[in-house]
């Protein structure tokens, strides 16, 4: 795959809406493979976010305090499983719908106002080592500049949480471009790359086989991916 296009588009699409501050580490490919996409039913209905700050020993208080924006702490998080409508002829020549759901989720971040703008992403829910992961991709994006989740994911990228279901509440811890790229440098994880040198970040090219055997190899292991102390994460609390 010629990665150079991407890149580019990128690169320039992080300058002009100017943002620089990224917090997630985006990949151009799922981080699941099929055979380990899941079902949780305990997600669906309607949220609303709470921010989760890091250790009070982190050195990043002042930069934390920017991670979100407004829509993505004021809206209702709206998480339905995506049903799939397909119009068929019965042999008689009658029209006929075929509902199917498919094995991913919608989220939809509403305001109050119902003639607010809408952010839409693709959930797709996998497990791996028995931890429970958020692959999440822009299913349809109007605007940019008032949601840290629609930054983030702008282009088709995909970015990578992991999922925690506890008492009736969702937490949502998101790996950090930083931490990602600690691992890297650092810690020496050997995962495909390419740095975009406009917004200064890391965008991962590596394959979703690739992926999933970095998070089997890695993502359980604390020394290497502290999910508790991410630079973005969230509780959900659920409202009906």
């Amino acid at each position: 795959m010629n990665y150079r296009k991407p890149l580019i588009i990128f690169g320039i699409i992080l300058i002009l809406s100017g943002c620089s501050d990224f917090f997630m580490i985006c990949s151009l490919n799922p981080f699941f493979l099929e055979k380990n996409v899941t079902i949780v039913p305990e997600i669906e209905g309607n949220w609303l976010a709470k921010t989760i700050k890091q250790k009070p020993d982190s050195e990043n208080d002042e930069e934390e305090a920017k991670v979100w924006e407004r829509a993505d702490t004021v809206s209702v998080w709206k998480i339905n499983r995506f049903i799939s409508q397909e119009k068929m002829k019965t042999k008689s020549g009658k029209d006929s719908t075929i509902i199917k759901p498919l094995n991913f989720y919608v989220v939809k971040l509403v305001e109050n106002n119902p003639d607010s703008t809408q952010y839409q992403f693709q959930l797709t829910l996998f497990r791996i080592n028995g931890a429970l992961y958020g692959d999440f991709s822009p299913k349809e994006v109007n605007a940019i500049r008032n949601s840290r989740m629609a930054r983030e994911n702008y282009l088709t990228v995909h970015t990578l949480a992991r999922v925690q279901v506890q008492n009736g509440q969702l937490f949502v811890s998101w790996l950090g471009n930083e931490y990602m790229q600690e691992m890297i440098e650092k810690k020496r994880v050997r995962i495909q790359y390419r740095y975009v040198k406009g917004p200064g970040r890391l965008l991962l090219t590596a394959s979703s086989n690739d992926l999933t055997d970095m998070l089997e190899r890695y993502g359980h292991q604390k020394r290497f991916i502290d999910w508790e102390n991410q630079p973005a994460m969230m509780k959900l609390n659920r409202i009906n």
